[in-house]
């Protein structure tokens, strides 16, 4: 099947009661037939469900899809995006390790380097997004893993998977890609040479803005190491929310489509306007890594960054004039959204640090959603 078709037929086995669609399994534990199953479960010597904290029906019906998309072998599902990405540290990395990463990440990505991994001896070093040689000059000898946004957030720089694949397999560290701003949809890291693939799936996966989730995919070896500590620290999705996300998936394809040719047309016109200094988009044949993205991603995708004219102000003020957008920490909803990073996701980094990543004070980052392209772009043109 194609993965579209897959997107909307990989679903849990049914139950005796024929049901068409996937019911929610709304149970934190599980019956077993007698002594033995139960001794041969909880031995790893026969497959089933024990307890949802370790798996449900639903997370796996939902994990299933992602890796379907991602051609990954393996995945886990967890709380939230963050969770997400806490889990695959907590999961590979022990005190006195070190991680390279590109100085562009999301901010709560940044206090766990900055604040927290700190706390357990586990390093840290950034790298401008397109600086290879640095990337391969920092890997250290307790260097464990390699991690990168890309399209970054919220300057949605693109960076070179294939090369940085090249160098991680020969320093023998693991490549690791936040994939969410690009969605399985438009990107595959792990067919570039990635080992692992994570996203919120709060943002375009759910796509609605109703609930939390994230999700780490690999392969099975890598897998079986977040699953031996996610068991224990309780990192877990819930199955209405694996519910409600796998459903979401089916209509993925349809709505990255539209996310991504809606973006597309605001971002050529925003270039062309007078109070805007500069536009920055994947597939905008301006965008600095033009031909790397057009390589690695399908489309895309919905996040257009511009610059206003008039810094911190003007860019207070333009997001005070919209009428249709909404004004939330959120991404990759129906509804088109508007942020200021400055003084929101990235108010807590010093002004240098928003300015090592390309966060000038007016920047504004938008989230394209599905209403008609018209009706977007009016409301921009009035703001501005």
């Amino acid at each position: 099947m194609r993965e579209e078709t897959k997107a909307i037929r990989l679903q849990t086995e049914r139950s005796q009661f024929k049901e068409h669609s996937a019911p929610i399994y709304m149970t934190s534990s599980y019956s077993f037939d007698d002594a033995e199953e139960m001794r041969a479960l909880f031995a790893d010597e026969k497959e089933g469900n024990i307890y949802s904290r370790y798996s449900n029906p639903n997370v796996q019906e939902f994990i299933d899809k992602i890796c379907a998309f991602e051609n990954a072998e393996a995945g886990w599902a967890t709380a939230s995006g963050m969770a997400a990405v806490f889990t695959l540290f907590g999961s590979l990395l022990s005190a006195g390790d070190h991680v390279v990463s590109c100085r562009s990440i999301f901010g709560s990505t940044h206090r766990l380097f900055a604040d927290i991994l700190p706390r357990w001896n586990i390093s840290s070093t950034y790298v401008d997004f397109d600086d290879y040689d640095s990337f391969e000059n920092s890997i250290q000898e307790n260097t464990k893993l390699l991690y990168i946004e890309t399209p970054s957030n919220p300057g949605l720089d693109i960076i070179d998977l294939e090369k940085l694949a090249i160098i991680c397999k020969k320093k023998q560290i693991l490549f690791i890609v936040d994939n969410c701003f690009a969605t399985p949809i438009l990107q595959k890291p792990l067919n570039f040479g990635a080992d692992v693939s994570i996203h919120s799936a709060t943002k375009y996966i759910d796509g609605q803005g109703r609930t939390l989730g994230g999700i780490i995919v690999s392969s099975k070896k890598i897998i079986q190491k977040v699953e031996a500590f996610a068991r224990h620290t309780g990192p877990s999705m819930s199955p209405f929310n694996a519910w409600v996300l796998s459903k979401s998936i089916e209509t993925l394809p349809l709505r990255i489509e539209r996310h991504s040719s809606n973006a597309l047309e605001i971002a050529k016109r925003l270039q062309k306007s007078n109070k805007v200094k500069w536009v920055k988009y994947p597939h905008l044949e301006s965008h600095p890594q033009f031909e790397i993205a057009k390589k690695q991603m399908k489309m895309g995708g919905g996040i257009v960054s511009f610059e206003i004219n008039g810094g911190l102000e003007a860019g207070r003020n333009f997001l005070n004039q919209l009428q249709l957008f909404s004004l939330t920490a959120n991404l990759g909803d129906t509804r088109s959204i508007a942020t200021h990073p400055a003084s929101t996701t990235h108010s807590k980094l010093t002004p240098e640090q928003r300015m090592d990543v390309g966060i000038s004070d007016g920047l504004i980052r938008l989230s394209i959603g599905l209403e008609h392209v018209e009706d977007i772009w009016e409301d921009i043109e009035q703001a501005l």
